[in-house]
């Protein structure tokens, strides 16, 4: 008998400041709906793809979420069919975890479909990493575990799987500008050097424990202060043309802090309070358009859900 499931699974915003490859949170809207059916064919097909522009391939072996169930297939020692449709509901290349909402829709969906053998969305995490490695060209769990789990999430560990969740202040609201530009996870990664000097590094360190100290407290001035992020932010800010302009707009209208959505180009402030989120959304655009690019920009709490079937 045929069966069938629908899963949304939530974008994400990774790094988040200085937590480089180590922490992230679920937004609200925007990410993946996926359907999946069973069948008789013991093969994983991609049926349609939408909202990708044609850059995604069909083919489960070259596809996050196709290859997430196979290594989920192969851990249950099982050859099912399974058809996919996936609808990007977030833009490709944005630096909003795509390739993760795949890959955790994927493994949840299957989970659904076979009776949930994996008793908790936690146990599904490693099966979507390895759809993630493919997007990346290594294992992080910044965007998968936000997108699995939702909230906020420092990544302790991706193997095994350790995680922290951050408490997050009620009226903090993310505001999101897409700048229509692409920028590859595995180019922007190439650009963060593989060696920090001593003093970067313990700056670092300091302002992820200034960062999560402050949402704990719901200490907005220190989140901030925290906000300085040395590994990835300098060496990737050139791909987005504007980026400075633009973070720059953000502080000035009220942000507490703004920085680079995982690879990119899509840039993240954080506020309190929507009439300041769209006064500030309102003037990173404008920073972007005297800059030359035209962008679209996203209001969104904290997704507090992760994915779930719909």
């Amino acid at each position: 008998m045929v069966k069938s499931v629908a899963v949304f699974s939530p974008a994400t915003v990774a790094n988040v400041g200085a937590g480089f490859d180590m922490m992230g949170f679920a937004i609200d809207g925007l990410g993946d709906r996926m359907i999946l059916r069973t069948n008789a064919s013991e093969k994983i097909s991609i049926k349609l793809i939408t909202g990708d522009f044609g850059k995604i391939s069909r083919i489960p072996a070259e596809n996050t979420a196709g290859v997430a169930l196979i290594h989920f297939m192969k851990h249950l020692d099982i050859r099912q069919g399974v058809e996919l449709e996936i609808h990007k509901l977030s833009p490709v290349g944005s630096g909003l975890g795509s390739s993760a909402s795949s890959a955790a829709a994927a493994v949840f969906g299957l989970n659904e479909l076979l009776g949930n053998p994996v008793g908790d969305k936690l146990g599904l995490i490693p099966f979507a990493l390895e759809g993630e490695k493919l997007a990346s060209a290594c294992i992080h769990a910044d965007n998968i575990a936000p997108a699995m789990l939702g909230g906020m999430l420092v990544v302790r560990s991706a193997n095994p799987v350790d995680l922290i969740e951050i408490p997050v202040p009620d009226e903090l609201c993310t505001v999101l500008v897409h700048p229509d530009l692409e920028i590859l996870t595995k180019a922007a990664r190439n650009l963060v050097p593989s060696q920090v000097s001593l003093n970067d590094t313990i700056t670092q360190m300091a302002n992820v424990a200034g960062f999560i100290m402050a949402m704990v407290n719901n200490d907005m001035l220190l989140l901030s202060r925290s906000f300085q992020d040395l590994l990835a932010e300098p060496y990737r800010a050139p791909l987005i043309t504007g980026y400075s302009q633009v973070k720059q707009a953000a502080l000035d209208n009220g942000a507490i802090g703004c920085s680079i959505s995982g690879s990119g180009p899509t840039v993240f402030a954080f506020v309190t309070g929507i009439q300041r989120a769209e006064k500030i959304a309102a003037a990173m655009v404008l920073a972007f358009c005297k800059a030359g690019v035209t962008a679209h920009s996203y209001l969104s709490p904290i997704n507090r859900t992760g994915t779930y079937s719909s």
